[in-house]
């Protein structure tokens, strides 16, 4: 694990992933992304579901951050909530296990701390925590977490009016815990990636505003906008 964490250390890590009714929900366009993360310097990347991961896997030698995103009745935790569905990314080939470790209720009554043990035990790779509170980082760095990461900050009914990115978050989670804490979620532009390094984030995660030309194009065109709408 040590070698893992070194490649990591200080890097961007980039999220290739593209929702079922994006244009770009492929698995080749998502190896091509990963590709391309990694010509411009990514030290990682974060990738869901088994296909994708596997396909990633042969074009990069970049470590995988492996999710598996399932929506579940009754639920809402759907990154990697369940054992099998860790199973199946891990056998894909990621070479790390992110999974919803919020305080929230999880698949087959398994508490989220039960989870990462779980995965711990059977499948013999570092686990990386999504969380979205220090309550559940703490929690989760308590159950064995190799790494906690803000990914789920704003997304919870309890933090959706949060400030974001939440710094505020990074901080008491670099000032209370020894295990690497990793920035994912909300960061936009350089400037935020690099505050969140100076800050002690372990590294960072960024998704849409690399990822996702969709996004991308609706930022520059609400900008746009409110320029033409002042000049009127």
């Amino acid at each position: 694990m040590l070698e893992l964490l070194q490649k990591l250390q200080g890097g961007l890590i980039v999220s290739c992933q593209a929702s079922e009714d994006s244009p770009l929900r492929d698995v080749r366009i998502m190896a091509a992304m990963a590709r391309a993360a990694q010509s411009g310097g990514a030290v990682g990347i974060r990738a869901n579901g088994s296909a994708d991961i596997a396909t990633i896997r042969a074009v990069v030698n970049l470590p995988i951050i492996g999710i598996n995103k399932q929506r579940l009745p009754d639920f809402d935790v759907y990154i990697t909530p369940t054992i099998e569905s860790a199973r199946e990314v891990v056998q894909a080939g990621c070479d790390l296990l992110a999974l919803d470790a919020t305080l929230r209720p999880h698949p087959h009554g398994l508490s989220a701390a039960e989870l990462i043990r779980s995965c711990h035990d059977e499948f013999k790779i570092p686990v990386m925590a999504d969380i979205s509170t220090l309550e559940e980082g703490l929690a989760a760095a308590d159950a064995g977490a190799d790494i906690v990461a803000t990914t789920l900050a704003g997304y919870t009914s309890y933090t959706n009016n949060h400030p974001l990115p939440d710094f505020e978050l990074l901080e008491k989670l670099v000032r209370r815990l020894s295990v690497p804490i990793i920035v994912e979620g909300h960061i936009h532009n350089p400037e935020e990636a690099r505050h969140a390094i100076e800050m002690g984030a372990f590294a960072v995660v960024i998704g849409a505003a690399i990822t996702q030309p969709e996004w991308i194009t609706a930022n520059f065109v609400q900008h746009i906008q409110s320029v033409r709408k002042s000049l009127r």
